[in-house]
């Protein structure tokens, strides 16, 4: 009777858990098809209300091939989904294993690396990193004799370094050797990586300082960096998905996508190799990014330490120069605090942000356009989930009538890109060219426009001597009307 006792306890008990689990599945479930319907603009026009899309609207719209997404919620990935295809020409679909190019969403991932580096004693935050580095040395001047190069300013951008970024290499192109890249030699197509600041001063973004962060990394520890970081952060929370080897190995090739540039024409050679591993090297997926995230929340919290303790993570979430902690961005309003980064390879964008109340989202893309995608999902998942203070930007319009508005209509000459249209709808233009279909330009003034995303710059119109519009132009892009 005991034994009949205890096991119809044990019944109840999973008949419940199975009940609170169909639930949150349900629940999931259904804020995902929220999302999926309700993408809004990243801006918004004063006084209207927002008009919301699905995700493929606005992927057709931004002629971007596919997105992946996995969003967080209470310390766990709530769901994760591909949509679109990994390559237009295989038409393989996107799917929650697919890797994506992670651009500079590496730098955070690979700061946790260096701060593990930290806690083991290899390395520490404030020293000079001259004093670890045997392989090559930062270049000695007038500034680092007065302040030095630490790991620290490294991680925050504070290190008075150059080279904001790197383009990386055609997949065919020989590969210069790290020290090629930071001594601007030997087939290297970025300049050298100095300082010509004062280091600790000020904050400037230098993929450069994270690419001597990676030299001092393998220098200290004779890894080679992928295998290290394997080590070190990706198979200590199941990224199963991710590595930063470079090339991609063959092993791996049928489950990476390929890279679009904006006028949706494939990257050479199906994406570039970026031997600067750290700055912008790792092939990853939203879901294993989500898992890197919620082991960072969960750190914070003192939950969790399968990477980093929680005095680095609080480190790494402490304000350290501008905007930014130890390899984060870092959003900390005191009603929603928030670490992000985003990422852009040749062909590929990604965007993280995540809140110490073990919510976030992760988007990916394999398009430049993407990111305007991505900011559109993140504001509709914001919506969906209640998130505080992520409202879009509002701006105001300058009042236009219709026949002021149709003088901007007709056909631009855009050059390689083709030609552009652009049509009066109600109180604004639309345009549509290569770069993007029925993109909406409202009026700011009788020269400039806006676009409803805070990715893309505003479009100003320029006008001859007799007051006739010949020209337009979006930041270093430019058309001529032509009818």
């Amino acid at each position: 009777m005991q034994v009949r006792v205890v096991s119809w306890a044990f019944l109840a008990l999973f008949s419940s858990t199975g009940t609170v689990l169909a639930a949150q599945a349900d629940d999931s479930a259904l804020r995902m098809k929220t999302v999926e319907s309700g993408l809004v603009p990243s801006v918004s026009v004063s006084g209207s209300p927002a008009v919301e899309r699905t995700i493929q609207d606005r992927m057709r719209a931004y002629h971007v091939p596919g997105v992946s997404i996995a969003v967080i919620q209470d310390y766990r990935i709530d769901w994760a989904k591909g949509y679109g295809v990994m390559d237009l020409g295989s038409k393989v679909p996107v799917s929650p294993e697919t890797r994506f190019q992670a651009g500079s969403i590496s730098k955070p991932v690979a700061a946790a690396g260096a701060l593990k580096l930290v806690e083991d004693g290899k390395v520490a935050l404030d020293e000079d990193v001259n004093a670890k580095l045997r392989s090559w040395k930062v270049p000695e001047n007038a500034f680092t004799r007065e302040q030095k190069v630490t790991l620290r300013r490294l991680l925050s951008h504070s290190a008075g370094l150059t080279v904001h970024g790197f383009p990386g290499y055609p997949a065919d192109a020989p590969l210069p050797s790290l020290i090629d890249i930071l001594n601007g030699k030997n087939g290297a197509n970025t300049p050298a990586v100095v300082v010509d600041t004062l280091p600790g001063t000020a904050w400037r973004y230098s993929g450069g300082g994270i690419t001597v962060m990676q030299l001092l990394m393998t220098d200290v520890t004779g890894s080679a960096f992928a295998d290290l970081m394997q080590r070190l952060v990706l198979s200590k929370v199941g990224m199963s998905n991710s590595s930063y080897q470079q090339p991609v190995p063959a092993v791996v090739r049928p489950f990476t996508a390929t890279g679009y540039n904006p006028a949706g024409m494939p990257v050479p050679g199906k994406y570039h190799t970026y031997p600067e591993m750290a700055a912008a090297g790792l092939w990853t997926t939203p879901t294993d990014l989500a898992k890197f995230c919620i082991e960072i929340q969960k750190s914070r919290e003192g939950h969790s330490n399968a990477i980093l303790n929680k005095k680095s993570v609080t480190e790494m979430l402490t304000l350290q120069k501008g905007e930014w902690g130890l390899g984060f961005q870092l959003n900390l309003q005191a009603e929603a605090p928030r670490f992000l980064h985003g990422g852009a390879d040749e062909g590929f964008r990604a965007e993280l942000i995540c809140g110490f109340d073990g919510s976030g989202a992760i988007v990916m893309a394999n398009s430049d356009n993407g990111s305007a995608v991505a900011h559109e999902v993140i504001q509709a998942i914001a919506n969906a989930y209640h998130w505080r203070r992520m409202e879009p930007k509002v701006r105001s319009t300058a009042p236009l009538d219709a026949a002021a508005l149709q003088k901007y209509a007709g056909t631009y000459d855009a050059g390689p890109f083709g030609n552009a249209s652009i049509r009066v709808q109600g109180d604004h233009l639309v345009t549509s060219s290569a770069l993007a279909t029925d993109l909406d330009l409202y009026p700011a003034s009788e020269v400039q426009f806006f676009p409803l995303t805070s990715d893309l710059p505003d479009v100003r119109f320029s006008r001859d001597d007799k007051g006739e519009v010949v020209a337009v132009s979006m930041g270093a892009l430019s058309a001529k009307k032509v009818r």
